[in-house]
């Protein structure tokens, strides 16, 4: 995981003006609770913010009013069609404190040649040491023959996390490919086409 410190500022103003205001000035607002504090309405910065958000789990250290408080993202919220960040929801955390997070799943090797796989599960909910919080999960497929499942359950996990999805959950499928209807067709149309013309061929001769 990534470690990102943000200057915050505090808002005053609310409401979709005022959001319009701080994204035109380049922030983006955003809240900060947890522990039984009350929410925080904050600003932060846009452009780091931006490319702080592209480090899945990461810690973020956010220095507001000369003091820092230690969070990760719980929830971000994009425009749709330009996906610019609206508002950005942080929990706070501490040193030593275990929390849940959903982390994606990597699939890593190679399936039995001939095969393919198919990523049934993007992301598996694991609970882990809010300051050390992985990126991913690896999931290999080296070798694994088609018809093999691999859940969640088998994965091997990151130290000093813990499963949290259901183990039976199924992570990856390993298949062989099936040929499509109209590949079918192609190949029946070739198949027709030649003996059609080894027919002719013979009728010729």
């Amino acid at each position: 995981m990534s470690d990102v410190k943000l200057a915050a500022t505090t808002r005053t103003e609310f409401g979709k003006g005022a959001a319009r205001r701080l994204r035109r000035a380049h922030q983006v607002p955003a809240v900060l609770y947890g522990h039984g504090t009350q929410p925080q309405h904050v600003a932060l910065p846009g452009h780091e913010t931006m490319l702080a958000l592209k480090h899945t789990n990461a810690l973020f250290e956010i220095e507001l009013e000369g003091e820092t408080v230690l969070t990760i993202v719980k929830d971000v919220q994009r425009d749709v069609v330009r996906q610019v960040i609206e508002h950005v929801d942080l929990l706070i955390v501490r040193r030593g404190e275990m929390v849940s997070v959903d982390v994606p799943v990597v699939v890593t090797g190679e399936s039995a040649p001939g095969t393919i796989h198919v990523v049934e599960t993007q992301t598996l909910s694991l609970e882990a040491d809010a300051t050390k919080l992985p990126s991913s999960v690896d999931v290999s497929i080296e070798g694994l023959a088609a018809g093999t499942s691999v859940t969640a359950g088998d994965v091997v996990l990151p130290d000093g996390s813990t499963l949290m999805s259901d183990a039976d959950q199924v992570v990856v499928v390993i298949s062989e490919p099936q040929a499509s209807a109209a590949d079918v067709a192609d190949e029946q149309a070739v198949a027709d086409l030649a003996a059609q013309q080894s027919a002719a061929s013979g009728a010729d001769a």
